[in-house]
Formats: C-alpha cells, sequence, structure tokens
C-alpha cells in the first residue's frame, strides 16, 4: 500500500504533475476539490475501484465505486471526504493490474469562479 500525496494544481497558470506507478492498493486523503488523475498506457482495460467505508441506517454497505480505466486513456475521477475510512482517515484505492504502465497522481484545486 502506497500513499499518493496530493500536489496542489490551483494555480491560475497551469501546473506540472508528476505521475508515478500505480500499486495494487493505494491511499490518499480525499477532500473538496480532490481528484485522482489515472493513466493506462496498457493493452487492456484496469478495474480501478475507490473502496467505500459507508453505511446507511446503521448496517447497509454502500457499494465501492468501480471504474473502467479504459486502454490508452487518462481519467480524472473525485474523491470527496465520503471515501476516507473512519478509521485511517484515507481514502483506498485499487487496481486489478499495475506495472509501469499504469500511473496515478492525487492533486488538489481550488474552485474557480
Amino acid at each position: 500500500m502506497s500513499l499518493m500525496t496530493r500536489q496542489d494544481a490551483s494555480a491560475l497558470a497551469g501546473t506540472a504533475i508528476t505521475f508515478t506507478q500505480a500499486t495494487a492498493s493505494d491511499t490518499l486523503v480525499g477532500g473538496q476539490c480532490v481528484h485522482l488523475l489515472l493513466t493506462n498506457t496498457s493493452g487492456s482495460t484496469v478495474t480501478v475501484t475507490i473502496v467505500t467505508p459507508e453505511t446507511v441506517e446503521g448496517s447497509l454497505a454502500v457499494a465501492d465505486r468501480v471504474i473502467s480505466l479504459l486502454t490508452a486513456t487518462t481519467m480524472e475521477i473525485p474523491v470527496p471526504s465520503r471515501y476516507n475510512d473512519p478509521t485511517t482517515g484515507l481514502a483506498t484505492v485499487t487496481f486489478s493490474a499495475t506495472g509501469a504502465t499504469i500511473t496515478r497522481a492525487a492533486v488538489q484545486t481550488t474552485p474557480q469562479p
């Protein structure tokens, strides 16, 4: 498990984002204006799962968010604080495949008018 450090992407002039190789299970601190950037340059679709620690009515688990990261694709996925585990304060993201062709970055932006 690898903790992703959020990169500040709020500069109006733009920001260079550094992508790193995904591991089987990564974590980040979700929150307002937090996004997970993903790239897949492999030859097949990768399943990305954001674990949902929520329950409703005391015991009904909310389903995890499952995303298909298609081949030759870059995606941006919002990660609000609802995905943060109440015990650790971290959101967990798992990948069905890893390697140099699956990269990710966590970014923090600010709302712009």
